[in-house]
């Protein structure tokens, strides 16, 4: 997406943190594009960024095959804010010395800083940062000068005020550096000259706009799941086009409890929006028969849910577009230029090759809370926008094994009284999600003095931000006594239940 009013670029050279820079950025309301460090100069330019931001990453700059951008961005007079592995790759480029670290630093550190210039404008003398590097700047480029330093990194931060050039050795972009968000905020208002233009309002402007601009006269359906990501982007496209958008939502079978009539109701009698109703369960289920892998069954999805959209675009005449609510996050973990495959989402990568309808996605550069935003600015209900996030291939992913209709059965009541007790406790609004797994593991258990063999259920509740990482929720013994107690009870065929402790990394917040 490119903004009218003001934008920055990360180069993202395969960083843990990368979508973290962008975040943060955003948070002072400017609007940032993650591209891959390699993007071509005139790609760059012609985005004509106020400033540009070099991401850290694994490699080590002096390493054949290192990741590396064209020089000549050094001559575009665009401010420029090396992190890390970005602070090094910029010393390098312009003549200084990087080289191993006799002691690696990773962990808080402590910086003091030795020049106030404008990127470190209102910090104290000390300041807590976060350090994750083994390599370090020996000596800086002609021009620039050290700004900062710790115990371990003697070059901690430089800069070239003339140039507008600044890198620092430490993330500002994690928690763990406190002021680190004054430091890119800093880089952003004083530096860049941004006015943070960036709000969900603006968001809405520039998004009608593009969408219009695209589709000109055409027809559009919208894939429709009743989630906050699809009924934002329904709402947004039908602001954008009116009448010519068509939502169609299709029952694959792997619905939570009730959803299906929850979404009818909600979008035929609420919203007034052109709406068609498809049930395909039998469809779907008899295409997962025997398959187990699960980055089979999201491609599997991805394609019956493109078939039928085509299907349903064809009964309705011309229609050449189709709608879909991907979010950013599921663009990172379906794999980028700079990043690994962790999963393929169904609406990513489980698209297959020979489409006929085009897609536009509204929302791909937007984090999850940024979404919940547009769909506030739109004036959605509050049930809508605080809806659970909910996997597109639905209970398939957290069924492990096959799907069937007796272990669908079997998650439904699980997963609703896991809604239901969570909800009841007041922590809805706390955890960012919460569900249950259903294994394909059976265990030994005693119930009414008879010997049972049935299935163990995972409880899954996480706390986040943006879904890109995720920590376990500390839920109190008492809800995780009565979610147990109420499964085993009240749903034949699973006798026990265990809870996950896993944070996203390494675990993801999904089983599969």
């Amino acid at each position: 997406m490119q903004t009218a009013e003001e934008m920055v670029i990360v180069l993202d050279f395969g960083g843990q943190y990368s979508h973290l820079i962008t975040r943060r950025i955003r948070e002072c309301r400017v609007f940032c594009e993650m591209l891959p460090y390699h993007t071509p100069l005139e790609e760059i330019k012609a985005r004509r960024p106020r400033g540009i931001v070099f991401s850290g990453g694994p490699a080590s700059v002096y390493q054949p095959g290192a990741p590396s951008c064209d020089p000549g961005i050094y001559n575009l007079g665009i401010p420029l804010l090396g992190i890390c592995y970005g602070l090094q790759l910029m010393v390098l480029q312009l003549g200084g010395l990087v080289s191993p670290a006799k002691h690696r630093e990773f962990g808080r550190a402590m910086l003091e800083v030795l020049v106030f210039d404008k990127l470190f404008k209102g910090l104290e003398r000390e300041e807590q940062c976060w350090m994750s590097h083994g390599d370090k700047v020996e000596a800086p480029p002609a021009g620039f000068r050290v700004t900062a330093r710790t115990l371990q990194a003697p070059v901690a931060a430089v800069s070239d005020e003339s140039r507008k050039i600044y890198g620092v050795q430490f993330h500002p972009e994690v928690v763990h550096t406190p002021r680190g968000n004054d430091i890119l905020r800093n880089f952003l208002y004083d530096i860049c000259g941004c006015k943070g233009l960036w709000t969900m309002g603006s968001f809405l402007r520039h998004s009608t706009e593009e969408i219009n601009a695209r589709i000109e006269e055409g027809r559009v359906i919208c894939a429709l799941s009743g989630g906050v990501d699809s009924s934002v982007a329904a709402v947004l496209v039908h602001r954008a086009v009116g009448e010519r958008l068509t939502c169609v939502f299709v029952d694959h079978g792997m619905l939570r409890k009730n959803e299906a009539e929850q979404v009818l109701h909600t979008f035929r009698e609420e919203f007034k929006i052109k709406f068609i109703y498809v049930n395909a369960a039998e469809r779907f289920l008899g295409c997962l028969a025997g398959v187990k892998d699960p980055e089979r069954k999201r491609k599997i999805i991805g394609e019956q849910f493109i078939r039928i959209f085509e299907e349903e675009a064809g009964k309705l005449g011309k229609v050449d577009f189709l709608i879909q609510g991907t979010l950013y996050p599921d663009v990172v973990e379906s794999g980028t230029a700079t990043s690994a495959v962790i999963k393929t989402h169904h609406n990513v990568g489980g698209l297959p090759a020979n489409m006929r309808l085009k897609v536009i996605e509204p929302l791909r550069w937007l984090f999850k809370d940024e979404v919940r935003m547009v769909g506030e600015e739109l004036g959605l209900p509050e049930e809508i926008i605080w809806r659970q996030p909910f996997p597109g291939p639905g209970l398939a992913v957290r069924i492990l094994g096959e799907v069937t209709e007796e272990k669908l059965a079997l998650l439904r009541e699980a997963d609703a009284i896991v809604t239901r007790e969570i909800q009841g406790a007041g922590l809805h609004r706390e955890i960012w999600q919460y569900f249950a797994v259903l294994t394909d593991l059976r265990s030994v258990g005693v119930m009414g003095d008879e010997r049972t063999y049935a299935y163990t259920v995972v409880l899954r509740a996480v706390t986040s931000h943006d879904a890109m990482t995720a920590d376990w929720a500390r839920l109190p013994h008492e809800v995780l006594e009565r979610i147990s107690s109420r499964i085993v009870n009240e749903v034949p065929g699973i006798n026990r239940v265990v809870y996950d402790i896993t944070s996203k990394p390494p675990a993801t917040i999904e089983w599969e």
